[in-house]
């Protein structure tokens, strides 16, 4: 799984989608000092010319230096590669990846949904593989503008084929410290996979919700109909989960609502990208949990309505806008 990575503060950082969540973490570590580099698109000019600027509960900064690129080929092999694409874009991964990636560096999947880390380990082989769930609530609200409103903690956990658990590697302490030194507060994941599954206890009913209804969070929990939903699609979930081992206690559950219902009005990444019309992120949200409960033969008849409303949904943005579609 290639050798140990560089001690810290030499460590070096390469962010692949310089959105609301890659362009947080990376901005946090190159404030504390870190070496970052930004693969950015639409606003490469904008944030190259006047820097990015961050919102923060945790206080608002600017750099207004960057090292900021809108091609990998331009950028330095770096130690971490942290990829916070949408999940729409995964397949640009073979291209943008091996670039950036230092032979004995490590990928860090700060995605939502299940299945990314499979996608990603056929492209850089032998070398770690971390998935990053990120409980946050952060948006890009403008070029070079992150708002990041409440909460920022990330579970790591280091992935293996079949989500065998591999318990805290070296790997794992080595990028979390370097996340507590830029002030984002960290925890492990013995096993991923369940910390995956546990993620998708929120972002399935509230993403999906979201964009259904066309509602912010607070919204949704402040009425006893769609609260009442969220709960049943959550524990659906559940279901899905200990039919693969991965048992969710009922307190986890009860917290998730709590802590919705306690978050400041909130615009889920996939209501913006429904706002903005962009491909939704569905597969990797809705669909892979939806074919895992398929696979296992466990009825899950909320999703699956859920599923089929954002399909047609999103059926609706390709054909009103097929440029963003690619």
């Amino acid at each position: 799984m290639g050798t140990a990575l560089q001690s810290q503060r030499n460590r070096s950082y390469a962010i692949i989608g310089t959105g609301a969540i890659g362009g947080f973490y990376g901005a946090k570590l190159q404030q504390a000092g870190f070496e970052v580099h930004f693969l950015l698109h639409r606003d490469y000019q904008f944030v190259r010319q006047r820097g990015l600027r961050v919102d923060s509960v945790w206080g608002d900064f600017t750099l207004d230096s960057l090292n900021v690129y809108n091609d990998v080929h331009q950028m330095p092999p770096c130690d971490v590669v942290i990829v916070a694409l949408k999940t729409t874009r995964n397949s640009l991964l073979t291209t943008l990846l091996p670039p950036v990636l230092k032979e004995s560096g490590a990928v860090l999947m700060l995605q939502n949904g299940l299945g990314n880390e499979e996608t990603v380990a056929p492209i850089v082989g032998p070398t770690h593989i971390l998935g990053g769930l990120c409980f946050i609530c952060s948006n890009k609200v403008a070029e070079g503008h992150i708002h990041h409103l409440d909460y920022g903690a990330i579970t790591l956990g280091e992935y293996a084929p079949d989500y065998q658990p591999l318990g805290i590697t070296p790997t794992l302490r080595d990028i979390a410290g370097d996340l507590e030194i830029a002030g984002i507060p960290t925890q492990f994941a013995e096993d991923l996979l369940l910390a995956r599954w546990k993620k998708l206890i929120w972002n399935i009913p509230y993403n999906g919700l979201s964009v259904v209804l066309n509602a912010r969070t607070d919204e949704i929990m402040e009425n006893e109909y769609t609260r009442l939903l969220s709960e049943q699609l959550m524990r659906e979930v559940g279901a899905v989960a200990a039919a693969y081992n991965r048992e969710i206690p009922e307190s986890f559950i009860q917290k998730m609502l709590d802590h919705t219902a306690k978050m400041k009005p909130y615009i889920t990444s996939m209501k913006l990208d429904y706002d903005h019309q962009r491909p939704l992120e569905i597969e990797s949200i809705v669909g892979n949990p939806l074919q895992a409960a398929i696979a296992k033969q466990i009825p899950v008849p909320k999703i699956s309505m859920l599923y089929a409303q954002l399909n047609f949904i999103n059926t609706q943005i390709q054909a009103k806008h097929p440029l963003t579609t690619s």
